[in-house]
């Protein structure tokens, strides 16, 4: 892969942007988001066309699940199990999803995670890999929620970095064919790192919910 902003580069030339880095605020941001959502927000539309508010809530929650386990190396049906296609919340998921995604911080803390191979969506990769596909989650993710709900967004700035960093590379791998969630959507190079940042992902940086 070409150069990227910053990251740690793995064995399998991936580079990361991670570098150890810790998910609590980003966790502690996105948790701030779904906390903010109102019940008569639930089934509205998201920036991902095949979501609703509801089914991006439940796509967080089975994530932060996975990439936790991921973390600890307790492979099984969290992480053996590719994403479903149409995830939902349940009753409890105003506390599941802070829970999980705590845990799922916490987990990233212990330095054993950093090492070694583990699996997520029923993929084995190293681990370094692992957790810089769950920071760009959580930011990608982060502002889909904020632009559904009409709340306000800034995420952790060293999360967005390595999502930047991550995003990039692959749009910039030749052997992928372009971004990771969709074809990129051209950003101005001078645009704020956060809108650059979601048009590599596949999204339009102006997109906005029909309500406010």
């Amino acid at each position: 892969m070409t150069h990227t902003d910053t990251g740690t580069s793995t064995d399998t030339g991936t580079d990361t942007g991670t570098a150890t880095l810790d998910l609590g605020a980003q966790t502690r941001t996105v948790a701030r988001l779904a906390a903010g959502v109102r019940d008569d927000r639930l089934a509205d539309g998201t920036p991902c066309p095949a979501y609703a508010v509801r089914n991006l809530l439940g796509h967080l929650t089975g994530l932060a699940v996975a990439f936790r386990d991921a973390a600890r190396k307790d492979l099984g049906p969290t992480t053996d199990t590719p994403p479903d296609t149409t995830p939902d919340i349940g009753p409890g998921w105003r506390e599941e999803l802070p829970r999980v995604l705590d845990e799922l911080a916490a987990a990233w803390r212990e330095p054993a995670a950093w090492s070694g191979m583990t699996r997520a969506g029923g993929v084995d990769l190293p681990a370094e890999v692992a957790v810089a596909v769950a920071v760009d989650e959580l930011v990608v993710h982060g502002w889909d929620l904020a632009r559904a709900t009409g709340q306000d967004y800034t995420p952790d700035p060293a999360a967005l970095r390595a999502s930047h960093a991550f995003l990039r590379a692959a749009a910039e791998d030749p052997t992928r064919g372009g971004g990771i969630f969709g074809p990129v959507v051209p950003v101005p190079p001078d645009a704020p790192l956060l809108d650059r940042t979601i048009g590599l992902s596949g999204r339009d940086p102006s997109w906005t919910a029909g309500r406010v």
